[in-house]
Formats: C-alpha cells, sequence, structure tokens
C-alpha cells in the first residue's frame, strides 16, 4: 500500500488505526453537506475503512487518511478510485477536509500528489471529479489542479458537476 507525501501531509492507506480521526471529520454535518448531506455514523465509518482495506488489497488504490506531519492528527481523506466505483469508469479523485483545516491549501497539496500517482504509478489516461455544484471550494482544487469543467452528471445518487484532465494535460502542466 502506498504512501503518499507532501510538504504538511503524509497520506496513508485507510487503517483501523485512523477510525477516530476519519470519524470525527465524517460526523461533522458541515463536512458532509456536500457528499452524503448527513453526518456519518460511528459504524459507517468503521464499514468505510474495511471496504476501502479491501479496495487496496484488490486495486492497489483506493482511500487514503491525510495525517498533519506536524501532530499526527488525521486531519483529511483523500482518493483514487474509478468513478462511481464501477471499473469500466476513469479513475477519480476525490478529498475531505476537516472543518477547522479549511481554507489552508491541503485539498489542492494532496491533490497534487494523489493525481501524480493515478498519472504517474497507475499509467490513468484520464482522471475524473465530481462535487455538488454547490460545492465552490471543492471546484476550486478540481481547477487549480489543471481539471477543466466537463458538465452535470448524475453520480453517487446526486447531479453533480464533473470536471477531467487527461495525461497528456497533466504531462504539460508539469513540464511548464
Amino acid at each position: 500500500m502506498t504512501v503518499l507525501h507532501t510538504a504538511r501531509l503524509r497520506l496513508e492507506p485507510c487503517r483501523p488505526e485512523h477510525l477516530s480521526g476519519l470519524h470525527e471529520m465524517n460526523r461533522d454535518p458541515a463536512v458532509m453537506r456536500y457528499i452524503t448531506g448527513r453526518a456519518e455514523t460511528l459504524e459507517e465509518t468503521q464499514a468505510m475503512i474495511e471496504r476501502v482495506q479491501a479496495r487496496w488489497a484488490e486495486l492497489g488504490y483506493s482511500w487514503w487518511s491525510f495525517i498533519d506531519a506536524a501532530s499526527g492528527q488525521v486531519v483529511g481523506a483523500g482518493c483514487i478510485q474509478h468513478l462511481g466505483r464501477d471499473r469500466a469508469q476513469p479513475l477519480e479523485i476525490g478529498w475531505r477536509l476537516r472543518q477547522d483545516r479549511w481554507g489552508q491549501g491541503l485539498a489542492s497539496e494532496a491533490a497534487q500528489v494523489m493525481a501524480a500517482f493515478a498519472f504517474e504509478t497507475l499509467q490513468a489516461p484520464l482522471l475524473c471529479a465530481v462535487c455538488h455544484p454547490d460545492n465552490q471550494a471543492s471546484a476550486h482544487v478540481m481547477k487549480k489542479l489543471g481539471m477543466v469543467y466537463r458538465g452535470q452528471e448524475r453520480w453517487y445518487e446526486m447531479d453533480t458537476a464533473v470536471y477531467e484532465m487527461d495525461r497528456a494535460a497533466w504531462r504539460a502542466r508539469a513540464a511548464a
């Protein structure tokens, strides 16, 4: 399982030791507002960790816990997974952060290394991202990453704004 690093974060594949920190984030209705629209229970967070660990074992990618390098605390989570959790679909990048870490550039920092993993390690030809149409903060991270708006589509039982970037665009940005 792949651990990624940024200047301020260590991205570790989600595991049982992260349960408390992940649940603390996922039970915050503000964090989950545009994701599921409701706070997550402890049992749901635990089940998510179990699903994610199985995907890591099977596919070699899934969700990471974002660990603050200075404090060791879980401050967010992010993923590379198949859009709609359907292997016939392209890879998707996603993230969420604890509310007290919003606006600090951590999502963009993590998105850079996760996208590099998708394009360089997994050799993904295309990377997508989805967000609730009202989630301007997430859309901003997608644009900052270099993704372009593809349109509105139905994913995860809601209408979403879809952004994408292909490997050629990724490489061009990296070379610039």
